[in-house]
């Protein structure tokens, strides 16, 4: 039998193991273990992501500091074959038991897509998937699919005009499909009431309004001429009168890098080329920003049918109603370019005998 030596001894052993263990326990569930003394952190989880790829993943960048003991409570919580996609938010001092938690109920937190500018969707494929699981050829896809049958109307040549440009917040997980569906949700926004109704007044409809809108664009970078240009075409299209934008003919030749429109770009044969067809063209030449949308609803009223570069190079315009007075700008502005190829030759041929 034990003496009482003995079952004393085995007593305090056993409270010290026990109170190690529980200590331990509680250290393992409660204790900060990661971002410890760091700020908040971000990290993806893919599709097709593993524990192991986390665990990895967060031992890679140093924001676990125990990780034997996150992966042991992972197992027990029954996080190892419950991995979700996301983008994931580790805050300071985050405990293994938060963590896990918050990474197996998938809370991820939203990321943002931005999208600026583009001729056509293959110009903005990268830039809309760049922070979301899609890839590009995913979204085109997508897209092609969308033009087929979609409640809107939107063809090949139209849907560029449902992308208002913008940053919108999505979640890293969002399909193709769903994408196209919150760009289609955040057209209708755009087009609220008041855009509805001056759209109406104007006679157009809401993808000429846009087809419009990035002719005016293409016309000028300055934001205050915006709604002249686009009472100008205005005016040509009550008159019946073509447009001939130049930026059309550019997008009819599918050369972008084209800084000059020649005599010969306008025999070219294209349903874009508004030099041989009046009215507008089949869609939009290039994605058109709110301003621009927005210069054409609330377009200036003038008498203006004609215009041409300004020949001090400012970027403006020279504005008529008369062709006389269309014809003296151009030589203007034709005699000015000209002193300034000659200016341009003239330093590039001292340039190369210095350097001769």
């Amino acid at each position: 039998m034990w003496n009482k030596k003995t079952v004393w001894a085995l007593l305090v052993l056993s409270s010290i193991l026990l109170s190690s263990f529980t200590f331990y326990a509680y250290q393992i569930i409660y204790a900060p273990n990661l971002q410890v003394g760091k700020e908040k952190a971000y990290f993806i989880i893919p599709e097709g992501g593993t524990f192991d790829s986390v665990r990895d993943t967060l031992y890679k960048y140093d924001m676990v500091q125990d990780v034997v003991s996150f992966s042991f409570l992972a197992k027990l919580m029954d996080y190892t074959v419950a991995v979700k996609p996301g983008i994931y938010e580790i805050e300071p001092d985050m405990t293994n038991v938060g963590a896990i938690r918050m990474l197996r109920s998938g809370a991820q937190v939203p990321t943002y897509i931005t999208f600026t500018y583009g001729r056509t969707l293959q110009d903005i494929a990268e830039p809309i998937t760049r922070n979301i699981a899609v890839t590009p050829t995913q979204f085109l896809e997508a897209a092609e699919n969308y033009e087929q049958r979609n409640p809107d109307g939107f063809t090949k040549e139209t849907i560029i005009g449902m992308f208002i440009p913008n940053t919108y917040q999505v979640y890293y997980t969002i399909s193709a499909e769903g994408l196209l569906k919150r760009i289609n949700k955040e057209y209708h926004n755009f087009w609220d009431q008041e855009r509805l109704d001056k759209a109406k007044a104007l006679g157009l409809s809401l993808k000429e309004v846009s087809t419009l809108a990035s002719i005016v664009q293409a016309e000028s970078v300055k934001e205050d001429e915006a709604p002249v240009i686009a009472g100008l075409y205005i005016n040509r299209l009550k008159r019946g009168i073509p447009l001939q934008a130049d930026p059309t003919l550019v997008f009819a030749s599918g050369d972008f890098t084209l800084k000059r429109v020649l005599n010969e770009h306008k025999e070219i044969d294209s349903p874009y080329n508004t030099y041989k067809h009046k009215g507008l063209p089949p869609g939009p030449i290039n994605m058109p920003g709110i301003q621009s949308i927005d210069a054409v609803l609330n377009y200036q009223k003038h008498n203006y049918i004609y215009m041409c570069a300004k020949e001090d190079f400012s970027g403006y315009h020279n504005f008529t109603s008369s062709l006389s007075q269309h014809n003296i700008n151009a030589k203007k502005y034709q005699k000015a370019l000209s002193i300034e190829m000659r200016k341009a030759r003239q330093a590039d041929g001292q340039a190369r005998v210095q350097n001769q």
